[in-house]
């Protein structure tokens, strides 16, 4: 789920002339969760700008960072007049009240320069009309949407390019499978033999139990030993995930859930197994079951 996109453009409207530029990143996670920056008077565009985010992604952390660059014209001289009138009228005061001296020792007036110097500041931004706000939020909300539609489509081509891997790694569970159920066909005859061979060990001689009994004891063994219910689900679930990628739709939250279930199963499996080759097979499995989720937390 990761991506990048970016979108410029220009607003010209009564009052406010700038050039904008929107940028979207986007990585990982379980759930959608967007975060929006804009500079200070824009943040009417926060509500509506995960709104837009929420409309075309489910999945994965996203940055939305809008910039501004205002047209010299609008920026003025960078002077508040107002401070500067202000500092002007002080010290007319002081010097017609105190004089040119204080406490006996003449005093240097302040340099007009100097107090141009302290009233330099950022003018007070002019106040848009209602019209003109609405134009500015509706022309920008345009902007982002370009960017998230760019970002949507670099999502999708990651998508595209990692649903082989997550294929590949579906195929390789199913063929663990089929190797697991190979093998799980043994374990009765070899769970008779190691019956027998813990039993002469026990008596030291041939087992001195009915052939019923024995039967019953082998058979019990087996059922505890049993994986098909295992492997019938494994099964499922690797034709529940396949489904779900074909459809093309936002599919990760489920394929989580199934991953879940791979390796709960899995687990089961390795542990119900009593023969070697068998154990190793259920490891192999869980590690590609590993493999599998680590995938598809890259997708929506």
């Amino acid at each position: 789920m990761t991506g990048f996109a970016r979108a410029e453009g220009r607003f010209d409207g009564k009052g406010a002339a700038f050039t904008w530029t929107w940028e979207a990143k986007s990585v990982n996670g379980k759930a959608l969760d967007v975060r929006v920056r804009t500079p200070h008077g824009f943040d009417s565009l926060e509500l509506p700008a995960r709104q837009a985010a929420a409309e075309l992604f489910a999945r994965g952390s996203l940055n939305l960072t809008l910039a501004i660059s205002a047209d010299a014209a609008n920026t003025g001289a960078g002077i508040d007049e107002a401070v500067l009138d202000a500092l002007i009228d002080v010290v007319k005061r002081k010097v017609a009240h105190h004089g040119p001296a204080v406490f006996g020792q003449s005093i240097e007036l302040p340099r007009f320069d100097g107090l141009l110097a302290l009233a330099h500041g950022r003018p007070a931004p002019e106040i848009l009309d209602a019209a003109t706000l609405a134009a500015r939020d509706a022309a920008l909300l345009i902007g982002l949407k370009t960017a998230l539609a760019s970002l949507a489509a670099a999502r999708r081509q990651e998508g595209a390019r990692l649903a082989p891997v997550i294929n590949g790694h579906l195929d390789a569970i199913a063929a663990l499978c089929a190797e697991a159920a190979t093998l799980a066909a043994l374990q009765p005859e070899s769970l008779k033999a190691r019956l027998v061979q813990q039993l002469q060990d026990l008596t030291g001689a041939v087992p001195a139990l009915s052939p019923e009994r024995f039967a019953q004891e082998a058979a019990l063994l087996a059922v505890k030993a049993d994986i098909r219910e295992e492997l019938d689900r494994l099964a499922a679930h690797v034709s529940q995930a396949r489904e779900l990628l074909a459809k093309g739709e936002p599919c990760g939250r489920r394929l989580d859930f199934l991953s879940q279930e791979f390796n709960r199963e899995a687990n089961t499996l390795c542990s119900k197994s009593t023969d070697v080759a068998l154990t190793r097979a259920g490891l192999a499995l869980k590690t590609t079951i590993d493999q599998f989720r680590e995938q598809i937390q890259n997708i929506e």
